[in-house]
């Protein structure tokens, strides 16, 4: 049964809605970067860009790095904004534009975050790199899909009971890394852990500028979390909604995090730019060398 145009919209030159993206556009191993800004910063080491568009927040830019097709999307902040271009990079994949039907054979895209990050830990300094292993959803936007085949009842569990979760907030859902893109990025300059995905960038990330939050302990509690030596090590905006939805569609994901604020001890990165710069490089570089299409 052919979906409806309410639900699958496409622009007038057949592109989809938000991403304005047609299914030849994109490639099979897909970078995705929060800031629509540092999609260039990723692309200036590409050979040639052959395809790139923009609408609102949303910037894509396709080319070849070191003989390999890649493409790069912004994806703006937060988990609500990963709904859409994950949703929307399946819609391109898996179904036909033309029937408005989801094809017979389904396929699989790579995909890869390259973002920024604040640690929860103090060992975990700033201007350091960090895959995380499992993204927990705090947010609750994965709650809207059937994803009993993805959580990880018994961390979620113990970290209900260990922070004393309030029953008014979305229960936490605990969401593994694809293990396959984890052993590509592997090495001695990166940490892993597991990473908190707010829905906010102020509160729901326990900073106080005027307004009271509901637990001012919240960072400290979690920062203090141990499921079998599993920490949580980082918080930030998008992971755990870019594991939940790949997993639930069958793609491979990771999130590579650059720390530019250390939130156990107050610091922040004195050069931003060049941590970013450095993991984009590194990011490249692995992926060349180990991703497949």
């Amino acid at each position: 049964m052919p979906i409806k145009d309410s639900e699958l919209i496409l622009n007038a030159d057949g592109s989809i809605y938000h991403l304005n993206l047609k299914p030849e556009n994109i490639a099979n191993t897909v970078i995705l970067v929060g800031d629509q800004d540092r999609v260039e910063k990723v692309t200036k080491h590409f050979e040639t860009i052959d395809f790139e568009t923009q609408k609102r927040e949303f910037k894509t830019q396709t080319g070849i790095y070191k003989g390999k097709r890649l493409s790069v999307i912004s994806t703006g902040i937060g988990p609500d904004n990963i709904d859409i271009v994950l949703n929307e990079l399946d819609a391109l994949l898996n179904i036909d534009f033309k029937t408005k039907e989801i094809k017979n054979q389904l396929k699989s895209l790579n995909i890869v975050r390259i973002g920024t990050s604040g640690s929860l830990q103090k060992n975990i300094p700033v201007d350091s790199f960090l895959s995380s292993s499992y993204g927990l959803d705090i947010n609750g936007m994965l709650h809207s899909y059937k994803i009993e085949s993805i959580t990880n009842p018994d961390i979620e569990s113990a970290f209900i009971n260990h922070t004393n979760w309030s029953k008014d907030k979305a229960r936490p859902i605990v969401v593994k890394a694809s293990e396959k893109l984890l052993e590509v990025f592997r090495g001695s300059q990166m940490f892993e852990g597991l990473t908190a995905t707010a829905g906010g960038f102020y509160g729901p990330q326990g900073r106080v500028l005027r307004l009271p939050i509901q637990d001012e302990n919240l960072n400290s509690i979690m920062g203090s979390f141990n499921f079998k030596g599993t920490q949580i090590t980082n918080f930030e905006m998008e992971t755990s909604a870019i594991y939940g939805l790949s997993e639930l569609l069958g793609y491979h994901a990771v999130s590579l995090n650059a720390i530019i604020a250390n939130r156990a001890n107050g610091t922040f990165s004195k050069n931003t730019s060049k941590v970013i710069d450095d993991l984009i490089v590194y990011a490249l570089h692995k992926i060349v060398e180990k991703i497949t299409d």
